[in-house]
């Protein structure tokens, strides 16, 4: 398989990938008595502004929107928060596609260890960029709760490469 069609295959594994780790955060949501339908709380958002309440990866694209020098109104927020998150999937998976195809490595191992990266890298990147926390500071539940979301991405990813 070519480079390009491995990252491809990704990028549309990556989506599907996503797409398993936000049903699992949707399956939370409502054990825990959220009442939204899965259209309402994948595409809207609690926050009203893009302060500490807003989802990380809305914050994260309102610091990329002002170093570029685009205005993003508080109204937003649910939508810079889909645009970051399914690319930030999207963007994991094709780079486990393209390590994948070109080393030619087991994509089932690739795809869980990218599921592992993403959910250490989120914390390390955005620990810096002052959207996180240190991780030493979150306790079990919240880490391994996330951590097993990003463990279904992973294993998702990599189930969806090696078809």
């Amino acid at each position: 398989m070519s480079l390009v069609a491995s990252v491809l295959r990704g990028a549309l594994a990556g989506a599907i990938a996503t797409a398993a780790m936000d049903a699992v955060w949707y399956r939370r949501y409502r054990a825990d008595g959220g009442d939204k339908d899965v259209v309402n709380w994948e595409f809207t958002s609690e926050a009203s502004d893009f302060g500490d309440d807003a989802p990380a990866p809305a914050r994260v694209g309102k610091l990329v929107a002002d170093a570029v020098g685009l205005q993003l109104p508080p109204s937003a927020v649910g939508a810079t928060n889909n645009v970051v998150h399914w690319s930030t999937g999207i963007g994991w998976g094709k780079l486990a596609g393209l390590v994948a195809g070109a080393a030619r490595a087991p994509a089932f191992g690739v795809g869980i260890a990218t599921g592992i990266a993403a959910w250490s890298t989120s914390y390390a990147v955005l620990s810096r960029l002052g959207i996180y926390r240190p991780i030493t500071e979150y306790d079990r539940e919240t880490l391994w709760k996330d951590f097993t979301a990003h463990l279904v991405f992973g294993t998702t990813l990599g189930a969806v490469l090696t078809v």
